[in-house]
C-alpha cells in the first residue's frame, strides 16, 4: 500500500526533522479515534496534544508531529520535530494539495455547508475517488487536516470552509486552491462579529480568493446579497454560475415536499432535470441544484449526479429523520423525529419549520389521540444586537402557523415563547437540560417532532432524551 506520508515527504513539506524513518497511512489529531499507522498531530487547543503523544504511540501511531520530545516519550520514539505544529499541519496540507491532480471544490455559506459537502461527496464518489472530511472540519486546523489526509491519487475533493470572524476564509481558500468555489447562501449567522448581512457576504465571497486560473464560482442567485458575491467574482475574473429559483444558469423550477421526499424540477447547462432527495426540505433542494452545478463545473456528469443524489441523507443533527418506536407491541405506536440540533439561525429555522409544517402526523396511536406537529426550539446564538427581535419575530413565520405545539429552551427563545398564542405555547425552560426529564411530557406517539437550536444551546440533549423513549430506527426511504 502506498503510504500517505513518508518521513522524507513530511520533512520536505514542513522543514522539520524526523528522529527516524517512518511511514503513515493517515493523519490524526485525536487519540480517541486514532488508527494504527496514523501520524499523530500534537495540536494545542483546550489541551496540549503533546500530553497525548505517548498514548498515541501506544495505540500504534506511525509517528508524532511535535515541537519537542514530550515527557515520558522514549528516545527511540518516531517524531517529526517542527517549530510550530499548526504551521506544520498547514504545510502538510499545502503539500498534499500540490501533489494531487484532483479537481477541488470548496464550499462555504451561512447555512448548509456540511449538508452540501456531503451531497457533493455522495455524487462525486460514484464518478471517481472522492476525498472530503468526515465531519465539519472547516476552520484554521480543519481545512489543513482535510488536505493533509488527501491521497495523491484522489480524483475529486470537497473542502468545507467556514468562518466566525472577518479574515478567516481567504487564507483557507488559498490553501485549498479550488477549481470551483460555491456559496450556498448568506444569512444572519455570526452577526455578533459583523456589522450587517453585507459584511457576512463580503467574507463569504472570499471563498473565491484561492480559485485556480479559469476557476468557477457557483453562487446563490436568490439572496439579497448575491450582487456582492458576483462583484467579487468579477473582480477576480472568475466564471460565474448562478443557481436558484430566480437564477439564469441553474434554475430551480419546482420543489414539492411529499411525505419523506423532495421532488425537484430544474434546468441547467441546456438540459432539464427531474430528480428527488430522500429527505424533505426546500433548502436541501436548492443546494442540491447547486451541487449539480458544481459537479458540472468540475467536469463530472450532472445527469448521473442527479440520479445518485437520492442516496444522500443528512448528517446527524442536520435534519436527519428517524422513527422512535415507543411501543413495539402496538402497531404504529411511534413518533417521527427531525434531528436538526447542530446549528440554528433564522434562515435555517424557517427552512426546518417548513419541513415540519409539511409533515403528516398520525392520529389514534398516542395518549393524546390526535397526532401533532411539535417544535422544540433552543436559542439561536451569535446573532448580534438584534437577537431578541430575531427570536420573537419567528412567531410571524408562515410555517409556524401550522405547528401545533412549540416548546422552548433558553433565555432568547423565551421571547418567542411569550409571543406565541396560548394554544401553541408548550413548555419553556431556562436550559435544554431542564427539558430532558420532561421528554415524555413534551411528545407523544403519532407526533412529528422537530428539535432545532444552536449547538451551544445543548438542545441535542433533548434529542437524546426523546430517543430513549423508545427504539430508534432511521426512516425507511
Amino acid at each position: 500500500m502506498t503510504p500517505l506520508w513518508t518521513s522524507a515527504a513530511a520533512e520536505a513539506a514542513t522543514g522539520g526533522q524526523s528522529t527516524q524513518a517512518w511511514q503513515a497511512q493517515g493523519v490524526s489529531i485525536d487519540t480517541r479515534t486514532i488508527q494504527p499507522g496514523d501520524l499523530f498531530v500534537a495540536l494545542k487547543d483546550v489541551r496540549d496534544g503533546h500530553d497525548f503523544v505517548a498514548q498515541a504511540l501506544e495505540k500504534g501511531a506511525a509517528a508524532a508531529l511535535v515541537t519537542h520530545r514530550p515527557a515520558g516519550v522514549g528516545a527511540d520514539a518516531p517524531l517529526l520535530i517542527v517549530p510550530d505544529v499548526l504551521d506544520a499541519l498547514a504545510a502538510l496540507g499545502r503539500a498534499a494539495r500540490a501533489r494531487t491532480h484532483a479537481k477541488i471544490a470548496a464550499i462555504t455559506g451561512s447555512v448548509g455547508k456540511t449538508s452540501t459537502k456531503e451531497m457533493l461527496r455522495a455524487v462525486l464518489d460514484r464518478q471517481g475517488k472522492c476525498h472530503a472530511a468526515e465531519a465539519s472540519y472547516n476552520n484554521h486546523w480543519g481545512v489543513p487536516l482535510t488536505l493533509a489526509r488527501m491521497p495523491a491519487d484522489t480524483d475529486y475533493a470537497v473542502i468545507e470552509i467556514g468562518m466566525s470572524n472577518p479574515g478567516e476564509i481567504t487564507p483557507l481558500s488559498q490553501m485549498a486552491r479550488p477549481h470551483v468555489a460555491m456559496v450556498t447562501t448568506v444569512a444572519a449567522a455570526h452577526l455578533a462579529s459583523f456589522e450587517n448581512l453585507a459584511g457576512i457576504a463580503v467574507e463569504k465571497a472570499c471563498i473565491m480568493d484561492g480559485l485556480e486560473p479559469d476557476g468557477v464560482a457557483v453562487l446563490n442567485g436568490d439572496i439579497e446579497t448575491s450582487q456582492i458575491l458576483c462583484d467579487h467574482a468579477t473582480a477576480l475574473g472568475a466564471t460565474q454560475v448562478l443557481f436558484g429559483a430566480n437564477a439564469p444558469d441553474w434554475t430551480v423550477k419546482d420543489v414539492r415536499i411529499t411525505g419523506d421526499v423532495t421532488v425537484i424540477t430544474a434546468s441547467g447547462d441546456g438540459a432539464d432535470y427531474l430528480f428527488k432527495l430522500s429527505v424533505p426540505g426546500r433548502h436541501f433542494a436548492m443546494n442540491a441544484v447547486g451541487v449539480l452545478a458544481v459537479a458540472d463545473a468540475l467536469g463530472a456528469d450532472p445527469v448521473a449526479a442527479s440520479l445518485d443524489i437520492a442516496a444522500w441523507v443528512p448528517p446527524a443533527g442536520r435534519g436527519t429523520r428517524e422513527i422512535i418506536v415507543t411501543d413495539s407491541a402496538n402497531d404504529g405506536e411511534s413518533l417521527a423525529l427531525l434531528d436538526d440540533a447542530f446549528n440554528a439561525n433564522p434562515t435555517s429555522l424557517a427552512a426546518s419549520l417548513e419541513v415540519l409544517a409539511a409533515s403528516t402526523p398520525t392520529d389514534n396511536v398516542g395518549r393524546i389521540v390526535k397526532g401533532r406537529r411539535v417544535a422544540i426550539l433552543g436559542d439561536m446564538l451569535e446573532l448580534g444586537a438584534d437577537e431578541v427581535a430575531m427570536h420573537r419575530d419567528m412567531v410571524d413565520n408562515a410555517h409556524l402557523q401550522r405547528i401545533d405545539l412549540v416548546h422552548c429552551a433558553g433565555p432568547l427563545m423565551h421571547h418567542l415563547w411569550v409571543a406565541l398564542p396560548e394554544e401553541k405555547r408548550g413548555r419553556w425552560a431556562e436550559t435544554a437540560v431542564e427539558l430532558v426529564p420532561q421528554a415524555k411530557l413534551l411528545v407523544d406517539a403519532g407526533d412529528v417532532v422537530l428539535v432545532k437550536g444552536s449547538k451551544g444551546s445543548k438542545v441535542s440533549l433533548v434529542v437524546d432524551a426523546i430517543r430513549k423513549l423508545g427504539h430508534r430506527r432511521l426512516r425507511q426511504q
